[in-house]
C-alpha cells in the first residue's frame, strides 16, 4: 500500500467566522466580479499589470505564488488524466502525486492563512466599495477547504487500494480525478478573481499607502 497522505483536519481551512454572501457570488456559480466590484479591474486592465509603476514587490511575489499553484495544479491533471488514459501505471502515479499533492495543499493552506488574516483586512480597509468583494474571497477559501478535505478522502482510499485489484484502482482513482478536478476547478477561478480584485487595488493605491510595502 502507498504512503497515505495526513488526515484532512490537518489542513485548517479559514480562521475567522465565516461570511454571508449573496448566492450568485458563491464560487461555483460566479462567472467573474459583477460591475460594482469591476470598476477597478476595466480601469487597470491586466495587460496594464506588468508596466505600470505600482505593482511593487509584494504584488510581483503573490503573483508568482498564484502561478506556482497553477503550475502545480496543470501538473497534478495531467498526471492523473495520464492514469486514466492509461499512459502512466497506477504504481508509477502513486508514487509521483502525493509528495506534490501534500506541498500543493500544504502551502495552499499557509496562503489562504495569511490572506484572511493580514491582507484581506487591510484591502477592505482601503476601500469600502469592494470590501463585500474580500468577503466573496474569504467565503471562496472555505469552499475551496472544503474541496480540499474531499480530495485527501479520496486520494488516500486510492492509495489504500491494493495494486493487484485492478477494479478498485480504476474506481478509486477515478474517484480521486474527481475531486481533485473539481478542487483544481475552483481554484483557478478563484485565482483569477482575486487577482482581478486586489491588483488594480494595488496599481491604484501604491503598496506603501495600503500598509503593504514592506
Amino acid at each position: 500500500m502507498a504512503a497515505c497522505l495526513p488526515a484532512p483536519r490537518l489542513y485548517l481551512g479559514r480562521m475567522s467566522a465565516p461570511k454571508i454572501i449573496p448566492a450568485a457570488l458563491a464560487l461555483d456559480r460566479r462567472s467573474g466580479w459583477p460591475a460594482d466590484l469591476r470598476m477597478l479591474a476595466d480601469r487597470y486592465p491586466r495587460e496594464t499589470w506588468d508596466s505600470h509603476a505600482n505593482l511593487g514587490a509584494m504584488a510581483q511575489f503573490w503573483l508568482q505564488r498564484h502561478g506556482m499553484f497553477r503550475d502545480i495544479a496543470a501538473a497534478l491533471s495531467d498526471a492523473a488524466m495520464a492514469f486514466r488514459e492509461g499512459t502512466a501505471s497506477a504504481a508509477d502515479f502513486r508514487a509521483w502525486f502525493p509528495p506534490r499533492l501534500q506541498f500543493f495543499l500544504q502551502q495552499l493552506n499557509a496562503h489562504h492563512q495569511i490572506e484572511d488574516l493580514h491582507y484581506f483586512p487591510l484591502f477592505q480597509t482601503a476601500d469600502a466599495k469592494l470590501a463585500q468583494g474580500f468577503d466573496v474571497l474569504e467565503a471562496d477559501h472555505g469552499t475551496i477547504h472544503q474541496s480540499i478535505d474531499a480530495t485527501v478522502t479520496s486520494a488516500n482510499a486510492f492509495l489504500r487500494a491494493a495494486v493487484n485489484d485492478p477494479d478498485a484502482l480504476r474506481a478509486t482513482g477515478d474517484a480521486y480525478a474527481a475531486t481533485s478536478g473539481r478542487l483544481i476547478r475552483q481554484l483557478n477561478s478563484h485565482l483569477g478573481d482575486e487577482e482581478d480584485l486586489i491588483v488594480p487595488l494595488i496599481l491604484d493605491r501604491g503598496d506603501d499607502a495600503l500598509g503593504v510595502g514592506h
